[in-house]
């Protein structure tokens, strides 16, 4: 998963990801004081909305609209750099492979 565009908290989140092993976009509202999660959320962990193949093209040409390349590259450095968040991400992740290997099981 790749932040392509992060508005901050309280605000709209754009992320390159992939979902049922094809390259996809997701969206999701950013926590802030009030509701540190966002949303969406999937049992108390952050979780993002897959948009429908027909308007990915579109939610990403309006990233670049409003992020220009070099800026899009640097706020994912800095977010990657941001330790405590990408440790967050890993256990939510972990946590969801442990689901479905439960689920398979």
């Amino acid at each position: 998963m790749r932040v392509i565009y992060d508005a901050g908290p309280g605000n709209a989140a754009v992320a390159r990801l992939e979902c049922d092993g094809q390259p996809s976009v997701g969206l999701r509202w950013n926590g802030d004081e009030g509701r540190p999660l966002g949303n969406p959320q999937s049992r108390g962990n952050p979780t993002w909305f897959i948009v429908p193949a027909a308007f990915q093209d579109v939610v990403v040409e309006r990233v670049r609209q409003l992020v220009p390349e070099s800026e899009e590259e640097a706020a994912y450095r800095a977010m990657a750099a941001d330790t405590e968040r990408e440790a967050a991400a890993l256990d939510w992740s972990n946590a969801l492979i442990g689901d479905l290997n439960r689920a398979a099981g």
